[in-house]
């Protein structure tokens, strides 16, 4: 059986319908696995003479032209990647996109953007059509739109997850991902300033990636909890100066709030302007520790106190993964990121007598 002969295609292709762009198009409308179009491109066996002259017909309506993703699927070597992110811009993205690139040229990989939407809810053939055509993805899934876009990619996909730590009990489904113990580093920073003598800290959070708290909401809880100390009410705001500055008007206002820690540097950049308008001393009477140590926190009056997380190596972890993942005899991708480290300067200070 040759040709298309058996296949009722009714009419021409549609003159306002375009070629398709991918594998997984001509599977979809086959009615079959991408796997088998693949073989079928490559002229592979153990595919049925019926099921080989569905996808040449489906090929020839959709004037699809095989690619280099093809070939990849069909065992050839992959050497691009695509990183689905919601953010390029924020510092903890910036830095991850730039660890991720900066392995990926190494190894002669090209690495492709796709910015997903905050509200975003996309099945696996959306997210898919997201990857240029690619095979390779990691996620940064520091927000619920990549927590979920990496939940619905295909189980065999080649993927990583750049993601917050996951919470006790929450399984990865078994995907490759690399985090950084940002739990443990919040309550470092709240001991930190326990010791200095507060009597407790406020939290200001950012956007957990699940439906759960946050990691760092936890470990500003675990402090508070295993010091003894009343844990105040959890002040929710976005990932914005503005937000952190609308959130903390009414905080800074009550004096017997000495101590508050920020979800990350953005946030506490605007505590710092809500204290200032609130005329409370920073560190006098005041003491603020904000979180990822973002490259201006050195040079702000006063300067930050925050938390310092290795982004740019978290991001070259993940793309070391994910090159042992298409390419399992290649040499290595160095794999290591540096602890968390509590950076001291002029914010925090001693409580008020």
């Amino acid at each position: 059986m040759t040709g298309s002969g058996n296949i009722s295609t009714g009419t021409s292709t549609p003159p306002d319908r375009g070629p398709a762009t991918s594998i997984w198009e001509v599977a979809r409308a086959a009615g079959v696995s991408h796997q088998t179009v693949s073989r079928v491109i490559n002229g592979k066996p153990h595919v049925k003479a019926e099921t080989r002259a569905l996808v040449l017909a489906t090929i020839e309506e959709l004037r699809f032209t095989p690619n280099r993703a093809a070939q990849a699927l069909a065992g050839g070597p992959v050497r691009s990647v695509t990183v689905l992110t919601a953010d390029t811009a924020a510092y903890g993205y910036a830095s991850a996109l730039r660890g991720i690139e900066e392995a990926a040229r190494t190894v002669g990989f090209t690495v492709g953007i796709s910015v997903l939407e905050p509200d975003a809810v996309l099945g696996a053939q959306e997210v898919i059509e997201r990857l240029s055509g690619g095979r390779a993805a990691i996620v940064i899934a520091f927000e619920a739109a990549g927590t979920r876009a990496l939940a619905a990619l295909p189980p065999d996909y080649p993927v990583v997850g750049v993601v917050e730590r996951p919470a006790a009990g929450h399984a990865s489904d078994g995907r490759p991902q690399v985090w950084i113990d940002d739990r443990e580093a919040a309550s470092r920073a709240t001991r930190h300033l326990l010791g200095l003598g507060h009597r407790s800290v406020h939290y200001l959070s950012i956007p957990s990636s699940t439906q759960v708290l946050s990691q760092r909401t936890q470990g500003w809880q675990d402090a508070l909890t295993a010091a003894g100390r009343p844990v105040p009410p959890l002040r929710s705001a976005g990932w914005t100066p503005r937000s952190g500055y609308l959130a903390a008007r009414e905080l800074v206002a009550d004096r017997e709030v000495t101590a508050i820690l920020a979800g990350n540097d953005d946030l506490a950049l605007g505590v710092l302007r809500a204290a200032r308008e609130a005329g409370r001393d920073v560190p006098g009477n005041l003491s603020v520790i904000g979180f990822d140590d973002a490259p201006q926190s050195a040079y702000l009056a006063p300067a930050l106190t925050s938390v310092r997380l290795d982004f740019e190596g978290l991001g070259r972890a993940g793309f070391g993964l994910l090159h042992n993942l298409v390419d399992p005899q290649s040499a290595p991708v160095p794999s290591t990121w540096a602890e968390p480290e509590l950076i001291l300067r002029e914010s925090s200070g001693p409580a008020p007598r």
